[in-house]
């Protein structure tokens, strides 16, 4: 039989443990609260901070203000539309890479910029480095998608080859802006600011009495000795230019003056077949299609929507 002492030992074993048990539970209660805390702090963004101030002026006339708000608004409707297009159909042509399994290299950009600025200089006007890869990458994979299940065989690539030898004799290029003035002294004027650090393509758009090539800030796109819209003064002075400085003033053949400033050379070469076969293979299948094909054709495809609606 058990002792008084003994029953009031294990009488009092639970409470013990009890005891004990409450800061444990007062810990995980405490961690647990913390852990929803952070939860909801993750899962609730925070409201993001407008770089602009609502109502900023951007600019005043008789002192009315021109608020940002007012710009970005026109700008969307000016010119908001074909960005946004632009945007929508690189990435439709992207999401069709994938799902085609299409691989664009970067030596496949290269390749087709030099075909195609030898042929058509000014197919990317007005667009920056960066903006024409992304152009011409995006024209690739369409015309993969397109030409996917046609089939040319070598004889025919060949023969096109062989017909077209000098299409693969690429002069080098020049990637070149043109600011024109009607006298050497308002020339020597655009010079003196753009080596102080005035932009090119501003100034020629607002100085330059060329009016083909005014409005896009004086992009000629490439020329080369194949151009022959350009005036010859320009491909001479370009050919002597470096990379991203700004020429010298000088003369044209209608009497007006000039300055150039060279953004990107391409250094002509030599394609032998191998190079450029897959180049003509696709070429050929697109003159089998009936009709030209847009990125637009993909949209429902590929599950497209946008601010402008169909």
């Amino acid at each position: 039989m058990k002792s008084n002492l003994d029953r009031n030992r294990n009488a009092n074993e639970p409470s013990k443990r009890r005891l004990k048990t409450k800061p444990l539970v007062l810990l995980i209660v405490v961690l647990a609260i913390g852990n929803l805390l952070w939860f909801i702090n993750w899962v609730v963004p925070k409201k993001a901070e407008s770089p602009f101030q609502v109502g900023e002026e951007v600019a005043s006339v008789a002192g009315k203000p021109i608020t940002r708000e007012q710009w970005m608004t026109a700008m969307e409707k000016t010119v908001g539309r074909e960005v946004l297009l632009g945007l929508v159909n690189d990435q439709v042509m992207e999401t069709a890479a994938k799902e085609y399994n299409i691989d664009i290299s970067d030596e496949d950009i290269d390749r087709e910029l030099a075909l195609l600025s030898s042929l058509d200089g000014k197919a990317y006007t007005g667009l920056d480095a960066e903006q024409m890869r992304r152009k011409v990458r995006s024209e690739l994979i369409l015309n993969r998608v397109l030409t996917k299940d046609i089939v040319i065989d070598d004889k025919a690539v060949k023969a096109y080859y062989e017909k077209n030898e000098a299409q693969f004799e690429i002069p080098t290029t020049y990637r070149t802006s043109l600011l024109v003035a009607s006298t050497e002294s308002d020339a020597k004027q655009a010079l003196k600011e753009l080596k102080g650090g005035s932009s090119f393509d501003v100034l020629a758009k607002e100085r330059s009495i060329d009016s083909s090539s005014a409005s896009i800030g004086g992009d000629l796109g490439y020329i080369s000795s194949r151009t022959e819209e350009v005036d010859p003064a320009i491909l001479e002075k370009a050919k002597k230019s470096k990379e991203k400085d700004v020429s010298s003033v000088f003369k044209l053949s209608d009497d007006t003056y000039a300055v150039i400033q060279v953004s990107d050379v391409l250094k002509g070469r030599s394609f032998k077949l191998k190079e450029v076969q897959e180049h003509i293979r696709r070429e050929l299948a697109l003159q089998q299609l009936s009709q030209s094909v847009s990125p637009e054709t993909f949209w429902q495809e590929f599950d497209a929507h946008w601010f402008y609606g169909k």
